[in-house]
């Protein structure tokens, strides 16, 4: 059986000071930090200790963080990967929540959605976001390591999972697949089906 771990970056400080996150280069808080930590011992209890694991991240440096703790509970090096990182809002990024708020353009409920733009210069659209983690997360699957990490952004996991269960990317313009920052989604792939599960969605109960 194949089970992927997928990691939601914790509190970093674009959350606390109101501002953009997507490229923009923040780091976990203090909490942040404290939090990584808990995500690391709550893997390190649910990963067999003679089973093999692969680390993959984001490259933005509050996943980096995030993967460093991680990597030094089960003694293996991350793989960066940008193709993991959040969205990114072009000239948004590390701007006030609020400004792009005010020249934010939402998607129609019907028509185009993954093609939209959303109004923000530079930003991308959500087919491109797309189709990069869903390359990434073609990438990592090719190993046929069971236990694999991914170290991500809130917003990047709808795509993540919604490869995993192979929804066509045409179609993943409605998904949305939520979590709070510092939460673990686990997935298991079994060896006589090969159904793909989604266990656990968004858990942060190791935050508590």
């Amino acid at each position: 059986m194949r089970t992927l771990h997928v990691v939601t970056h914790p509190e970093a400080t674009h959350h606390v000071e109101g501002v953009v996150g997507g490229w923009y280069d923040s780091e976990l808080t203090s909490a942040g930090l404290r939090a990584a930590g808990a995500v690391a011992r709550a893997l390190r209890d649910q990963v067999p200790d003679a089973a093999p694991v692969e680390l993959f991240s984001s490259d933005l440096r509050r996943t980096r963080q995030t993967a460093a703790a991680l990597a030094e509970v089960f003694g293996i090096a991350p793989v960066l990967d940008p193709r993991l990182r959040e969205k990114s809002y072009g000239e948004a990024g590390g701007r006030p929540q609020e400004w792009l708020d005010r020249r934010f353009v939402p998607p129609p409920p019907v028509g185009e959605r993954m093609d939209h733009d959303e109004g923000v210069r530079g930003a991308e659209r959500k087919a491109q976001w797309a189709q990069r983690l869903y390359a990434a997360m073609d990438d990592i699957l090719r190993s046929p390591c069971r236990h694999q990490i991914v170290v991500t952004h809130g917003g990047c996991l709808t795509f993540v999972v919604a490869s995993w269960i192979r929804m066509p990317v045409e179609s993943a313009g409605y998904a949305a697949f939520r979590a709070s920052p510092g939460s673990i989604t686990t997935l298991h792939e079994d060896d006589y089906f090969h159904n793909r599960q989604v266990v656990r969605l968004g858990d942060t109960r190791h935050l508590v």
